[in-house]
């Protein structure tokens, strides 16, 4: 009896050693769930999750683009002013809304006038008790709007008479040019957007 034992166990065959070094056979698998390790603490596992951002890393490359982007912005600033077609909105854009802006900041418009003295008017009214002063102010402030529109009128057919013969004809007059004129013409000279590129009664030809 213990001698087959014994047989038995002399018999069987050893644990082939280059089978066990095989780097090729599949490792036994590892239940993910295994705990193979401490839990991390929420601090460091939202230490972890943290990542930081690039411009951080590099301080001088965020300087540099901020200033490039500062350049930019007062070249497109200037650019607008001078009236730079690179720079200009679609609403400023184009040859005749140049001739408009030239001929427009070439002649004195009783527009300029408008806002300030009005505003001046309006202050003074409103302080003032005496009825006949403001009965005066409201005389000044329509008179001044009545002149106004008697002015658009005539830069109108003035202005249209210019493009239509600059540009061959009224049929090539783009739309919305008389609006344009007036708008510029009722603001201060300082304060037109692009700036007057002309002095004063230098029309364009």
């Amino acid at each position: 009896m213990f001698g087959r034992k014994n047989d038995r166990n002399e018999a069987a065959p050893a644990a082939d050693p280059a089978q066990a070094a095989d780097p090729t056979q599949e490792p036994v698998s590892r239940d993910p769930r295994a705990k193979t390790g401490p839990t991390p603490t929420r601090k460091e596992r939202e230490a972890a999750r943290r990542r930081p951002l690039v411009a951080s890393k590099d301080k001088e490359a965020k300087a540099r683009y901020k200033e490039i982007e500062r350049a930019e912005r007062e070249k497109a600033r200037v650019g607008l002013m001078n009236g730079d077609e690179r720079y200009l909105t679609a609403r400023d854009r184009g040859p005749q809304r140049r001739y408009v802006r030239d001929f427009v900041d070439a002649r004195f418009s009783i527009g300029e006038l408008f806002i300030p003295v009005a505003l001046v008017m309006l202050i003074f009214g409103m302080f003032a008790g005496n009825t006949e002063f403001q009965l005066i102010v409201n005389v000044v402030v329509y008179g001044l709007l009545a002149l106004v529109v008697l002015d658009s009128v005539i830069l109108r057919f003035t202005l249209r008479g210019r493009l239509a013969a600059k540009f061959g004809g009224t049929d090539r007059i783009e739309r919305g040019l008389t609006f344009y004129a007036i708008m510029r013409a009722i603001q201060m000279r300082p304060l037109r957007v692009p700036k007057p590129q002309v002095k004063r009664r230098q029309y364009p030809s």
